[in-house]
């Protein structure tokens, strides 16, 4: 009688392995210790340990891909979506899956309960919908069946405008998910198609407790900084892990943070795109939410990581000063001038000068002057870890600022307290299409907060760039 296959995987520490290995070599500046790679046998057997059934170290947390791989090629005849491209794109994912999140599901329409619209963005329609059967985690190699996650019942479907005819926009933004390390960034489960609209969408990690700039918005209780140092360092890894993957997002702005309780997910992958693209914004377009965008991509010139980084400085300013950015002015031409030529929005002078330190080095109009995303990563990091000691300036500073600020919060009336904010309607803060000319060389302001108030008062008439 054969022995029955047993299990021999590890449990990992998420905090000091990724979850799954990384296949090709990426960026030096960007690799961390936390990476596991493919050619690393030993590593791969330290961190995952081995599989019970062919006695190969494993691929990722509790999964072996060669035996996994037989397994989905076993099922292929059992399903398929009706459309040849998506049927082999799935097929796809599920052979070179590394770990449960790298593979794709077909998931039929009437799996589905209880669809509830949401919302519609800049490029399609979103809803929630639950699906009680959960996802693929892992092999159970000792009842030999697939085990199914079944705790989260809620999913995001997300359709694109024009979506029925199957685009390579749509395969694009899932193509992006399967490459990107998943650990703060929203996770594709799979495709379904709508019978009646015959719209393809894609099935999502549903983010519960709404943005970033609504979870501000929302809160009755005071924010401290220790908590939210936290925070954007959840957001710093998941960056991290689509700049590993030698991806840009593009699109970063607080209105593309979700939360799921009390923790970040970068969502909205859907301009995400090579690091190595030359081709200028010129050429492609230039899209996004003026306010997050950095003046080089602004003036037309190819996006890179440090546009990201700067987008960062502007939503983690937000995060802390909480306060939305150019919420009180026009987002047209002639905020484009004034971003070239040093302004940024208003810092708290309630903000720990840490953070009010880095926030301006990440919005820097020098490009070589930012952080790069693995050093935005490590402060963030170190800080989390000196917020708790008492013997640290961060500390100092924090307790200090949390008093201050605290004592401001419970001040406030009631109405107050719910942040409110009467934003200007020609204030944006959807991407969008922008089209400017001749704007002036990036430039740092010596006195960027004073600009700015400056600019309120005479964009109440800006004629020249009323458009």
């Amino acid at each position: 009688m054969e022995d029955k296959p047993k299990n021999l995987w590890k449990n990992i520490d998420y905090y000091k392995y990724q979850a799954h290995v990384t296949v090709s070599t990426i960026d030096s500046e960007d690799v961390d210790e936390r990476v596991v790679y493919m050619e690393d046998l030993e590593k791969r057997k330290q961190v995952y340990g081995v599989c019970g059934e062919c006695n190969e170290p494993g691929t990722g947390n509790r999964w072996c891909q060669p035996c996994n791989a037989k397994r989905f090629k076993d099922n292929f005849k059992n399903w398929t979506s009706g459309n040849k491209d998506i049927d082999e794109f799935i097929q796809q994912s599920q052979i070179n899956a590394v770990y449960h999140t790298k593979c794709l599901e077909w998931i039929p329409f009437e799996k589905f309960q209880n669809i509830t619209y949401i919302a519609e963005g800049g490029y399609g329609k979103i809803y929630s919908a639950e699906r009680p059967e959960g996802y693929i985690k892992y092999w159970d190699i000792e009842n030999q069946k697939w085990y199914r996650h079944q705790q989260y019942s809620k999913y995001a479907l997300k359709s694109l405008n024009d979506s029925s005819d199957i685009s390579s926009d749509f395969l694009n933004e899932i193509k992006s998910h399967l490459q990107i390390y998943m650990f703060n960034v929203v996770r594709c489960y799979g495709i379904t198609q709508n019978p009646n609209t015959k719209e393809y969408m894609m099935v999502l990690f549903y983010c519960k407790n709404d943005n970033l700039r609504n979870f501000l918005n929302n809160s009755e209780e005071y924010i401290d900084y220790r908590t939210k140092i936290y925070k954007l360092f959840f957001i710093s890894r998941g960056l991290l892990d689509i700049h590993n993957a030698g991806k840009v997002h593009k699109d970063f702005h607080s209105g593309n943070i979700l939360f799921f309780y009390n923790t970040p997910f970068i969502s909205d992958l859907g301009m995400c795109q090579s690091a190595n693209n030359k081709q200028s914004t010129k050429e492609e377009g230039i899209y996004g939410v003026l306010p997050y965008m950095a003046p080089e991509v602004i003036r037309g010139y190819q996006y890179t990581k440090a546009a990201d980084i700067y987008s960062f400085g502007i939503l983690m300013n937000e995060f802390l000063s909480e306060e939305i950015p150019f919420n009180d002015i026009p987002h047209n031409e002639f905020l484009a001038v004034k971003i070239c030529e040093g302004l940024r929005p208003k810092i708290s002078k309630d903000i720990p000068k840490l953070f009010a330190d880095l926030i301006m080095k990440c919005w820097n109009a020098e490009v070589k002057n930012r952080p790069s995303t693995k050093e935005l990563y490590q402060v963030l990091n170190k800080w989390k870890d000196e917020v708790k000691d008492k013997n640290t300036e961060l500390y100092s500073q924090i307790k200090e600022c949390d008093k201050i600020s605290k004592s401001k919060f419970k001040n406030r009336s009631n109405k107050d307290k719910s942040k409110n904010i009467q934003t200007h309607p020609q204030a944006i803060y959807t991407s969008r299409l922008l089209d400017f000319n001749n704007l002036p060389d990036q430039v740092n302001s010596s006195n960027p907060q004073d600009v700015y108030h400056n600019i309120q008062s005479t964009s109440a008439n800006p004629s020249k760039y009323s458009r």
